[in-house]
């Protein structure tokens, strides 16, 4: 069997033009990166505003595990099969971060016969949207450090600093660093920190913003950092709204490829999900819907961290309203959250299916609180047995959810028919009467516990005695409206990771807590979760190369 690079790197692709031509697209609407990549341009974006909105479906999946989900791969695949079925569907997703790509996960172009491609490019340097996230972000900070060198008019408490610079790479030694050292002339000495790009407000910024007005506004909303009266001091007061906004201006354009079967792919911004709101752009969702009848995006990680921010955060912020929710399981993960080993998950064992589908479980009960048709479709693996799909099936029908088994890794928009044919009769047949699971008007510790309870399970939540100060202070500062972002880590339902399955009585630990003015939201950190992460022992990168004519080699 060919790896994804492989089998991305012989795939005929078309232009870019003939891609945007199914979407009525033409080419003067568009602005080229080369052959098979584009970003729309501000004249088409006006032009299509005032077309209706097609059906909305969002891609979510159980708590991910080393046994895989599939969870891009199946919103790809699915999108392929529904152009099979005679749908004017698109994709759109998120970019993928450097990050990943030399650590542990992973590339984010799916796999097998449903990639984005040019999948490489796609892993990699894109369109330098991510690029361009960073040098603003980082502009904004070395704008702060310098008002402060030349003579802080503004009152700037360096020890009150919240902003962080951000970098688009795994580097753990960059979590906190001293800055400054040296002579008088290179700046005050004083702690700093570096968070990963996707975790950058600017990039929660991007996208949500529905324009650059718009996007102008929230930069110029971001809070830096305090003066020595305790109040807040904002990146209009540093004037460097402007210049963030120039570097920003391609950037906010979203980005069109394709599928490996030529579904349109429309491809913009890529917070994570278990540090940030795990949703591509505003702006390219809504484009997406006014280009297509039924648009599939996804979010972040498991149920419990990226479709609770796009069904708590973006829809509510961006009057978005979903049609359909697609829940991915694997009968390889659901035995893995039933106990068995990485070596043993290819044996039929219905016994440890029974004790894994407990997660399963808890996230169609949790995805109905939000009132939207759900679809659980099992992403399939050659050593998946008929009566552990059969038991599956049953399982998620007594419940209220249809059920679709999906092969579109190994066949493409084939393999996704059964899948593209049971979301369809659910359009058809079932309205969404969607409605978020809180209301703006609760507290702030009211959402972050609903949250908690709600959605994760848990029994109480314990909030530090910092992280309860900051909660008083974001309150009395006027943002106790806005939504909570719970930073929590994606492998288990808990803020431990050890824990699988449904864990139960279990206390959620918040131990840290600050608001993104401009973004829009209150960010809450949760357990030991970083927002810079690390490599692994043996990272990705070791096995990337590029071979004498070019040609890159050990992606994935």
């Amino acid at each position: 069997m060919k790896t994804d690079i492989q089998i991305a790197q012989s795939a005929q692709m078309k232009s870019i033009e003939e891609v945007a031509f199914t979407l009525g697209i033409a080419a003067d609407e568009l602005e080229l990166y080369g052959k098979y990549k584009a970003k729309f341009n501000n004249r088409f974006l006006e032009k299509v505003k005032k077309n209706p909105d097609g059906k909305l479906v969002l891609v979510t999946a159980i708590n991910p595990t080393p046994a895989g989900e599939g969870k891009t791969t199946t919103t790809i695949g699915l999108g392929q099969a529904l152009v099979k079925l005679g749908q004017k569907a698109v994709v759109a997703l998120r970019e993928p971060s450097l990050g990943p790509c030399f650590g542990v996960k992973g590339g984010a172009a799916g796999g097998g016969y449903a990639q984005v491609v040019p999948m490489e490019d796609l892993n990699l340097h894109f369109t330098g949207d991510f690029h361009a996230i960073t040098a603003a972000n980082n502009l904004l900070a070395a704008l702060m450090d310098n008002h402060i060198q030349q003579g802080n008019e503004l009152g700037i408490d360096p020890r009150q600093i919240v902003l962080k610079r951000c970098l688009d790479m795994n580097d753990r030694a960059l979590r906190n660093v001293v800055i400054g050292l040296g002579n008088k002339m290179d700046g005050m000495v004083r702690e700093d920190h570096f968070v990963i790009t996707v975790a950058s407000e600017i990039m929660a910024i991007l996208c949500l913003a529905e324009d650059l007005k718009d996007l102008k506004k929230r930069l110029g909303n971001i809070i830096v950092a305090y003066n020595f009266q305790g109040e807040p001091v904002t990146a209009t007061e540093l004037q460097g709204v402007g210049a963030m906004a120039a570097l920003l201006k391609d950037a906010m354009q979203p980005n069109l490829i394709q599928t490996l079967e030529h579904t349109p792919a429309i491809i913009h911004g890529g917070p994570f999900a278990n540090i940030a709101h795990g949703c591509n752009s505003v702006r390219a969702t809504k484009l997406a819907l006014k280009v297509s009848d039924i648009t599939i995006t996804e979010a972040g990680f498991g149920a419990d961290l990226g479709a609770e921010k796009f069904l708590d955060i973006k829809c509510p912020m961006a009057g978005l309203k979903p049609d359909a929710i697609i829940l991915v399981a694997t009968v390889r993960a659901l035995k893995y959250n039933g106990g068995v080993k990485r070596d043993a998950l290819a044996i039929e064992n219905l016994e440890a299916l029974e004790k894994g589908i407990v997660n399963l479980e808890k996230h169609i009960e949790n995805m109905q609180k939000y009132n939207v048709p759900i679809v659980v479709t099992l992403n399939s693996f050659v050593t998946d047995t008929a009566k552990e799909n059969d038991w599956i099936r049953q399982f998620c029908e007594e419940r209220g959810c249809a059920f679709a088994l999906s092969k579109v890794w190994e066949h493409g928009g084939a393999g996704g028919l059964e899948l593209a044919k049971e979301l369809l009769k659910s359009l058809k047949e079932k309205e969404s009467h969607y409605r978020p699971l809180y209301q703006k008007e609760k507290s702030l510790f009211k959402k972050i516990e609903t949250v908690a309870k709600e959605i994760y399970g848990a029994k109480d939540v314990v909030i530090e005695p910092a992280a309860k100060r900051q909660l008083d202070k974001i309150e009395s500062m006027g943002f106790g409206h806005f939504p909570v972002c719970m930073a929590k880590n994606q492998y288990s339902l808990s803020d431990d990771p050890g824990k699988l399955g449904r864990p139960k009585d279990f206390t959620i630990h918040v131990r840290d807590v600050y608001v993104n003015a401009g973004a829009g939201f209150v960010v809450v950190l949760t357990g030991a979760i970083m927002t810079m992460p690390g490599l692994p022992k043996k990272p990705a990168a070791n096995e990337i190369d590029v071979t004498n004519d070019g040609m890159i080699t050990g992606l994935f």
